[in-house]
């Protein structure tokens, strides 16, 4: 009798269960270690857009349209052939969203990445400055047990201002709902302003 073999969605299933888990755990541990102000409604679009483009804010966007959920079982950083990746409407999006943040004057003083070449891909095509990866907001999706490390270091990264313009982070969902509480659409960005030691939620951009 041949041997069942097991359901790759299942582990997925599984992994994403754990990584819930520990999510939740990681948001009570940041909340109540750092001073982060989160609002009860998101602000309009056009009030963040004018805070902006004063600078002084770390913007944190979900990397654009990539059909799926995490990664395949063969993952392997550093190639692309091996994860999940933008689709064309995606990279469409992208562009699009660049383009949209360029003709409202928003400066930048640096644009950092995810390592995975979906995060890295999207910041490419937004065109706004070069590209710098970080590993600090790599995806824990599928490593749930670094989840409390990194967004312990996260909070404290976004905690400092910029000394001129705004930093923009691209990386996954997980992180950013770990660190903010807030749920991202693929391409949406969430912006932050520093508090000395903390940082305060001003609202999701709507574009």
């Amino acid at each position: 009798m041949a041997r069942r073999r097991p359901c790759p969605d299942l582990h997925r299933l599984v992994r994403a269960s754990s990584a819930l888990v520990a999510f939740a755990a990681t948001m009570a541990f940041v909340l109540a270690a750092t001073a982060v102000t989160v609002l009860a409604q998101d602000a309009p679009s056009e009030p963040l857009w004018r805070e902006l483009r004063t600078g002084g804010h770390v913007m944190l966007m979900r990397h654009a349209l990539a059909p799926g959920v995490g990664d395949p079982d063969d993952f392997t950083l550093g190639d692309c052939s091996t994860q999940r990746l933008l689709s064309d409407e995606g990279r469409k999006q992208a562009v699009r969203l660049g383009r949209e943040i360029s003709s409202r004057g928003i400066p930048f003083a640096r644009v950092y990445a995810s390592e995975w070449c979906r995060a890295m891909e999207t910041a490419e095509l937004l065109g706004l400055a070069r590209v710098e990866p970080l590993p600090l907001i790599n995806s824990f999706f599928q490593n749930p047990e670094a989840a409390e490390r990194q967004t312990r270091e996260l909070a404290r990264f976004v905690s400092e201002e910029p000394q001129e313009g705004n930093i923009l982070l691209v990386t996954h969902q997980a992180n950013i709902e770990a660190l903010t509480g807030r749920y991202l659409a693929e391409g949406e960005i969430i912006v932050l302003e520093p508090r000395g030691g903390g940082f305060e939620i001003l609202g999701k951009l709507r574009h």
